[in-house]
């Protein structure tokens, strides 16, 4: 029996939420009952996904930055977004003609560029998507915004504070929604994590403990080696990283009121990747902060780079009944997470499962860089679509860079500093 029979058969609520939109909505259903929903329900789900996904126009996206051989945009933001039904990808734009049409034609994107100026003004795009180069991110996202389009920024937002309040000002000033790329808050199990603190798990939080080591520090790829070298880019491990790292505390627990960092170079000479070539930095490759929340938790938090045998991620975070550890072998944004928790005094952590109602994409979405990227964008959609402000948003984006600043700023001076956020509005 088809579907469309089985629904016509059953009555249903037509309020049932739904939680997806997929291509494939029948591929939904058969796992919504594979994993113990009742059919009736499912069917509720089927139909709201299928009304749902084809009332609405697909908002069509414009890429900055899909270089075929080595970008973020190629290995994350493209899969993502030909992988979710909300989004069309109609233009890629790179910074020659001739990679945005390899790139064009690996994915089947209609439009290619290769002047951002140029895509901006097209009437066959509702959003601009920046996924190139920090020293890029501003100039690209004040155009975009200033052509009328909503923008997706990549994580860090500017190549500093001044850079990052302005592109959030002026999406303000504008009416229109912006998001940055912190997605690590958007993997289900940090918003499990989220969850548990809030339902108070481990009652009043009094302290919490966060690494993130990573291999490769004596050497950098050609095309990042003087972006990374130079501080002043705005692209390192302090900004990068520890920006990731530090977000998915902040927005698990509660952010920084105020802070003690020590900023340190251990390595000062890089060897760029495949040559006997080597060039001089003066960026930090370790980053050590403590602080204290605004609920009151204090944190201790190292976020680093080691010639081998890196650690991967993990967050330790402790109260007053119990304790949650969660971590991964790899970068923040896209590890193989794991959670672990207790509230009993008398046994160790156990594995918690991770809800399935955390996961708003659907099954076509592929593991790794674009999962929780798709996660993001979902919720951008949504913004869109409601004319509603979403997280991560520009504001957010604007409260990390605060962070970073006043890190720097502690690390330079040799004091505790207070931690500033954005003004909403």
């Amino acid at each position: 029996m088809s579907n469309l029979a089985l629904a016509g058969m059953m009555t249903f609520d037509t309020t049932a939420r739904c939680r997806y939109h997929p291509r494939d909505s029948y591929a939904l259903w058969t796992r919504a009952v594979y994993h113990g929903e009742q059919p009736k329900v499912a069917t509720e789900r089927w139909i709201c996904w299928l009304g749902e996904t084809m009332s609405m126009e697909r908002i069509r996206v414009g890429l900055i930055g899909a270089n075929p051989s080595y970008s973020w945009g190629a290995k994350a933001h493209a899969p993502a977004f030909l992988a979710l039904p909300e989004y069309e990808l109609a233009a890629v734009c790179t910074a020659h003609a001739e990679t945005a049409r390899e790139t064009a034609q690996h994915f089947g994107i209609p439009l290619a560029f290769h002047d951002y100026r140029e895509m901006v003004q097209s009437a066959d795009i509702d959003i601009v998507v920046v996924s190139v180069r920090v020293p890029f991110h501003h100039e690209m996202t004040i155009a975009a915004l200033n052509a009328g389009k909503h923008v997706f920024c990549e994580w860090p937002l500017g190549a500093n504070l001044g850079q990052a309040t302005e592109m959030a000002s002026l999406a303000k000033a504008k009416g229109l929604s912006h998001m940055v790329g912190l997605q690590t808050r958007c993997a289900p199990a940090v918003m499990r994590v989220k969850e548990l603190v809030d339902e108070g798990y481990v009652g009043d939080v009094l302290s919490c403990h966060v690494t993130h080591i990573l291999p490769g520090v004596l050497e950098r790829p050609p095309y990042w080696a003087d972006l990374e070298a130079d501080p002043k880019k705005g692209a390192n491990t302090l900004t990068i990283h520890a920006g990731h790292t530090l977000d998915a505390l902040c927005f698990c627990v509660a952010e920084f009121q105020e802070l003690s960092a020590q900023l340190s170079t251990q390595v000062k000479q890089w060897r760029i990747t495949g040559t006997d070539e080597f060039i001089e930095t003066s960026t930090p490759d370790n980053v050590m902060v403590q602080g204290v929340l605004t609920n009151g938790a204090v944190v201790s938090a190292h976020v680093g780079r080691t010639p081998w045998h890196g650690a991967g991620w993990r967050m330790e975070i402790y109260g007053l009944e119990g304790a949650i550890v969660i971590s991964g072998p790899g970068v923040v944004t896209y590890t193989d997470y794991r959670l672990e928790a207790s509230t009993r005094p008398e046994r160790g952590l156990v594995e918690l499962p991770i809800p399935e109602r955390l996961t708003t994409v659907p099954p076509e979405v592929p593991t790794g860089g674009p999962f929780n990227l798709s996660q993001a964008l979902r919720r951008f959609a949504e913004g869109i679509r409601e004319g509603k402000p979403v997280q991560p948003d520009f504001d957010v984006g604007v409260t990390r860079h605060h962070m970073i600043e006043a890190i720097e700023r502690s690390s330079r001076e040799g004091r505790t500093v207070p931690v500033a956020t954005a003004a909403r509005g």
